[in-house]
This record gives C-alpha cells, structure tokens and sequence, in this order.
C-alpha cells in the first residue's frame, strides 16, 4: 500500500515578535500542495539532474550536461542540447525515420552508461496519434555525432531495462516482452512454448509481479555479462475480473482488472531465461507455482546460477533456493527462515565485487532487518536456529556471518568501495527518525559515518565507491548537496539551500517528542503542529493525521519534521495538529510492526486514542472538538476511530479506505491477516461494515472513481451498510482517478477536506 510522502522545513524554533509576524503572508493551498500553481517556487532548491558517470558526477541540466570536479565542484559543459539536436535533425542515420524527430526540450533524462566512453543515451518518439514510435539514441558527444539508434515499434512501450554490458534494450509492449539491438526490428521473447492462445491481461510478461509486493519493482533482470536475461511470466487466467468502470466515454466502458482478494486463487508467476546468443528461452523448474510467491532474483557473478527467494502463500516459511541458469534445473535450498506470524524478504542477493564466492543477505530474523554474509564454499551446520524474537528459526545450508546487529536496521546497501572492501549503507543506527550513511568495513565490522550526523540523507554511490552524491535535510536545513568522500573526511558542497516558506510565510510552531503506547512501555514519536499566531489562552480544535499501517512512518527530522502542507495549512486556520506513529509502522522494528498480526487496526487505534488523551492534556485544546484524517490505511484507521471511539472524534474524512480486509489484495492483506478462512474472527474484527451503527460524528469518505488499490466495493458496501444501519456518511468521488490524487485534483481535493473540517469542526 503506496502513500504519497510530501516533506517540509521549518526552523528548529520561531521567537518572532507579532509585529514581525504580522509581515510575513499567510499562505495558500496552492502554496503547500504538491500540483497547486506556486509549489514548486516554494520548496528548498534543488541540483536536478545529479548523477554519476562512472566516478565522474554529472549534472544532466535542460540545455547542457555539465562534468563537476569532486574536488573543487568546478563545472565544465561536455555537451549542449544545441548539439544533440543538430545531429538529431540534420546528422547521419542508420535508417529512415516515419516522422522528422522534433527537437529535444531537455537534456535532464539523457544518461551516461559507459564510464570508460563519451556516449550519451536519451530515447524519444515521434508520429501522432494514429502512428508513433519510440526511439533510443546513442550520441557521441566527442564525434559529435549518433552511433546507434533502436527503433521500438511497439505502441506504449514501457519498463525499458537497457544492459550496457551487451548492449541490447529489454522492454514490454501490452503484455509481451521484447529485446533490441541495433537496427530496426525487435526480437519477441514471449510466449511461452506451451501457450496455444493467450489472451490479454491473462498472460504477462516482463513486468512486476505479485502485485509490487516483497520489494519487487520490475520484471526483467540482466546477467551480470549480459549473456542472459531473466524475466517474470505471471499467468492470470484463474484470477477473478473486478469490474472497474471508465465513465469518460458516451457509453461508460468496463475496465476490467485482475484482482486477487485474500482468500481467492491467486495468479501464477514463472522464471523465464532468455539467451541472448541464440534466443533460446527455459524457464526455472520450481515445480507448481500455485499459492507461492518468487521473490527478489539475483545472478552470480558468473552468470551459471540463479537465485530466488520463494515464500509460502502463508508468507511463514522463506527459501532462498539456486538454479541452473543454462538448464533451470533446481540445485538446492541455501538458506531458509520461518516465523509464526510471517517472514518478508524485500532485498535480492548482493555479491562482494572482491570475492565472487560470498553474498549479502538481508533479514529481520533477529528482530531488525541486517545483513548477512554467506559464503556459497562452505557448508552451515544444516540445523534449525532460533532467532531473537520469540518463534523465529532459522536453517544456514551455508556459512553465515552476521555483518551488522543491533536494535536498528540497515534500510539499503547503496554499493561497494571494491578497493577497501567496504559496503555502504543507510541506516536507523542513530535514529529511527532518520537515514544516515555508513561505510561498513566487511572484515572488521567496523562502521565510518558519512556526512552529517543530523537528518536525512539521500543518496548515489559512484562506480568505484570512493564518492557519494549526498542529498540532506533535516528540520533546520532545507537543503544540502555534498560531494562526499567515503573515508570519512569532509566532502565539497554543491549548495546549501534555504526555505524560502521561512522568509515568506508566518509559519506554525512545530515540535515533536514521546508518548507511551498503550502497552505502559513502548515509546511512540508524535509531531505537534500549534496554530499560526497562538494564543495559550485560547480553545483549539484538533485533527490527529494518521496513517498507522506497514511500511510508512509520518515522522522524521527533515522538513517540517514531515509534516504536509495541508497540516500548516490548517494551523494557520486555527488547528492544532497532531500525528502519532503507532504500532504497526515502518522503521521501529518487527516486532513493532507485527503486534498487529491477524486484528488490523485494534493496537494501532489504542495508541492513536493515547494521542487524543495527550491532546486532552494541552490546557488549549478543546476535547470536544478532535478530528481525524488519514488516507489509505489511514483511511481504514480514521473510519475505524470514528466507529469504535464514537464519543471521542466528532469529524472524520477517510480518503481510498479498507473497509473489508476480505475486499484488499491476497499478497498484503494476507501476510498481516491471514486469509478469511483461516482467521474469521479478526476479519470480523475488522470488518468496519460490522460497526456502521456506531457512527455519531460527521464522516466522508472520499474515493477515486476506478481506484485500483482499495476498490471501490469498499466504500459501496460501507454505504449500504450504513444505510441498514440509519447512518448517515458523507461521500465524495474523483471520477476516473485512482488512489491517489495528482496534478490539479490534489489541489482540490484540500480545497474539499478543509471546507469539510471548517463547516464541521470549527
């Protein structure tokens, strides 16, 4: 479940006189939502464009490409879009184009494949409507001319994976995968041998499976010689159509989408391998794909072995097992975990670029996600382990040395310093309200932080590992951009941006701190956002914004401290605005996250309704007038709270909610729930159609017409609950969007969560 992340900044403190108050502007929607007409003019500038062409950082700007000295950050113009579109239009090429190729507007998603060449990549497309084709290009920006051109035919290709070891281009068209090379005709790589007829959107090729669950992000995976190229096949035939609707045309039009619902058939997903030599295609022989899940492929170094993490459809039992590339022959299990309540492995296998022989893998069986050494020369000692948290075992068929350990995690591997034999990482080890960088010494164990202790840092590792591109802020920085040694020392900053919000706008204060769970023990992060121009003197009303799910976390030390615009846009109306991450969210642990296995929603509202006592407590807020938003998840949440805390929220807006767990997805919904037949109670539990007499307060719920996500079946049954019931919810519906709204909706739809608050609330 996706949810839109939008960070802000403010200082650490604001002791500003009223009189200098006063002379700062209010601001607006359009200000502070992402999609209104002066967003983007007032967030933390920014270097776009930044990346690294091999250990050479780059900035792929509009009109030229620059080269920065990592020493000194001089910049020196490689290449002009001048250029480019001089040899687009006038220069030499391989064959005849259907349309003159207009001009390139940008050079920003141009890329620089080849460390040791002065190629530049970049693709395009030409034709109309009625006829188009994509392009890929190749220009040398030394001859100053194109080297290689792909001509993709395919209508909306997407999901382009390009391999620079081989040179050929990977990508889907509808459901169908296909390479190029050079020249004009694509090879097809599907179907499959066995498919008579296959039927759109039945059989899939090339793209992401299980629903982009597991850490899965794409469907194709390169050898590391580029000799073969992995791919998922996922057979959908068996699962059920749930019938969205497209009401822009005359006569609305059905829109069928595959859907698995927890409990029902779910699709099969196979391991294809194509051989580029000789355009053979196997596919790995793991048996009946039925109710499993293949996760996370990797190759060896040597391109003989392919790994695959499987996980049972109950998502308790994990096995990292290894295959023949050639023959996709199965050669063994490697390495295996089990937990009662469930195991998810989110991270492909990572070999050491200094020894072929040994890998990284990352688990939580110890409570935090760490890595782990394995060396595929040494056997383990072949027996069941237990793991740190209660109910967790383990089986190493190989050599295991953990790497890191500790009661915080490892959030990514970024790359190696090959040279020193040295990972570098992000991490929570200072503090689960961050992302901090680490080299990480494989031998000693030993960790180095990089750059500034303070705040979040995103960042690119260059191809050698001796440079990172560090991309910072915090609640008191808006912006830093460092080109950053990974020895430690410091690096040569790019920029150092301030918010242009704090010169402008008369900003809330905002703080954040700790409250108890309502377990008497765990510590819960909250973020209080007072109201512009507070007076202690006064009654507030109150919202909590919550979202309380896995993989998400509302709070960290950057911008605002994560707080949204709409949340300083209701402290400048006179909110006083509260989130609390309760159990069940990101970045705290696995056990942290698992106290809500099976009963959705229970432990997660008990620590929000711990919120609203720690409200109640402010000598300012009024206790009769608290409100609840959240979206998504939150959604689930804020319509749950409303119904079993009837007497305590007065108003509640529920953006794309879960009303039903049996209506959401067989890969998320099962892993925290189990499936209906195995768990009827906590289904029932949680099933919020249960509770729609319950609703006293002022409720809406808002939906995308065809949200793909949280169908809209939730909602319909919701409302005809209610109606049974002799409630009376709000509801509003954004025609054609999914679950998320973009662009100019999003603007309005603030326009319309605030006017729902105002009219209630206030």
């Amino acid at each position: 479940m996706k949810r839109l992340f939008l960070l802000f900044f403010l200082l650490c403190s604001m002791t500003v006189s009223t009189t200098f108050a006063q002379e700062k502007k209010a601001f607006t929607l359009e200000d502070v939502i992402p999609g209104g007409n002066n967003y983007f003019n007032l967030v933390p500038k920014n270097i776009p464009g930044l990346k690294w062409w091999g250990d050479v950082c780059v900035r792929t700007d509009v009109d030229d490409i620059r080269q920065i000295d990592n020493r000194t950050g001089e910049e020196t113009i490689l290449v002009t879009l001048k250029e480019v579109n001089e040899a687009l239009q006038n220069g030499e090429k391989p064959y005849k184009l259907l349309a003159p190729i207009k001009p390139l507007h940008t050079l920003q998603g141009a890329s620089l494949p080849w460390e040791n060449r002065n190629l530049l990549m970049f693709s395009d497309y030409v034709g109309d409507e009625e006829k188009s084709e994509s392009y890929v290009f190749f220009y040398d920006f030394i001859q100053k001319k194109l080297t290689n051109m792909f001509r993709i035919q395919e209508a909306n290709a997407t999901n382009l994976d390009f391999c620079k070891e081989n040179g050929y281009l990977a990508y889907t068209a509808g459901d169908h995968l296909y390479i190029a090379n050079h020249g004009d005709f694509s090879t097809a790589v599907s179907p499959h041998p066995t498919d008579v007829k296959e039927i759109d959107n039945d059989i899939v090729y090339g793209q992401a499976v299980h629903r982009n669950e597991f850490g899965i992000y794409k469907g194709t995976f390169w050898s590391p010689k580029g000799s073969y190229l992995a791919f998922y096949r996922m057979d959908q035939s068996m699962v059920t159509d749930y019938p969205q609707v497209n009401t822009s045309t005359r006569i609305a039009t059905l829109e069928p989408d595959k859907y698995p619902m927890a409990g029902m058939t779910s699709h099969k997903v196979t391991v294809g391998v194509y051989e580029v030599k000789t355009g053979k295609v196997i596919y790995l022989q793991a048996g009946d794909p039925t109710d499993r899940y293949f996760t996370n492929v990797s190759w060896s170094p040597d391109e003989q072995h392919i790994y695959v993490i499987e996980l049972n459809r109950d998502q308790n039992h994990a096995q990292l097992v290894s295959y023949q590339a050639a023959t996709g022959e199965k050669e063994g299990i490697l390495y295996e975990e089990k937990h009662p309540k469930y195991v998810e492995p989110q991270h492909p296998l990572v070999f050491l670029p200094w020894d072929e022989t040994q890998f990284i893998y990352q688990s939580q069986r110890d409570g935090f996600n760490h890595l782990y050494l394995m060396d595929t020369k040494a056997k383990g000692e072949g027996v069941w382990k237990n793991g740190k948290l209660e109910g967790s075992t383990y089986l190493e068929h190989l050599k295991v040395t953990p790497l890191t350990q500790g009661d915080w995690l490892v959030q990514d591997i970024l790359g190696f310093n090959a040279g020193k034999k040295e990972i570098i990482i992000g991490s929570t080890e200072v503090s689960p309200l961050q992302t901090n960088l680490f080299c990480l010494n494989v031998k000693t164990g030993k960790r180095t932080l990089l750059g500034e202790k303070d705040g979040m840092h995103r960042a690119s590792l260059s191809a050698s590992g001796t440079y990172l591109i560090d991309n910072f802020s915090s609640f008191t920085v808006g912006r830093e951009i460092t080109l950053l040694p990974t020895n430690g020392k410091k690096g040569t900053v790019l920029l150092k941006a301030d918010d242009p919000m704090r010169s402008q706008f008369n900003l809330p204060e905002i703080t954040i701190g700790t409250l108890k769970a309502a377990d008497g023990k765990t510590d819960l992060y909250y973020r209080l956002v007072k109201p512009v121009n507070f007076n202690p003197n006064k009654k507030y009303p109150a919202i909590i914004y919550v979202y309380g799910g896995p993989h998400a976390q509302l709070i960290h030390n950057s911008r605002f401290y994560d707080a949204r615009g709409w949340d300083l846009y209701m402290a400048q109306k006179g909110y006083v605005m509260l989130t609390v991450d309760s159990r069940g969210s990101d970045n705290r642990g696995l056990a942290f996250e698992n106290c809500t296995f099976r009963h959705l929603g229970v432990e997660e509202m008990k620590d929000q309704v711990k919120g609203v006592e720690f409200l109640k407590s402010l000598s300012y807020v009024d206790g009769n007038r608290i409100g609840v938003h959240g979206w998504s998840f939150g959604g689930f949440m804020t319509t749950n709270l409303m119904l079993s805390y009837p007497d305590i929220f007065k108003v509640g807006v529920a953006g794309g909610p879960v009303i039903d767990w049996k209506f959401y997805e067989v890969m998320y919904g099962e892993r925290y729930m189990d499936t209906p037949q195995t768990n009827p109670e906590g289904y029932k539990g949680s099933d919020l159609k249960q509770k729609a007499g319950n609703l006293k307060g002022r409720l809406e719920i808002i939906i995308g017409g065809t949200d793909p996500t949280c169908v809209p079946q939730h909602t319909y049954t919701f409302l005809r609950a209610c109606i049974e019931a002799g409630t009376h919810p709000d509801l509003f519906i954004y025609p054609e969007d999914g679950h998320n709204m973009m662009g100019r909706d999003r603007v309005h739809l603030h326009e319309h969560i605030t006017r729902y608050f105002e009219d209630h609330l206030k």
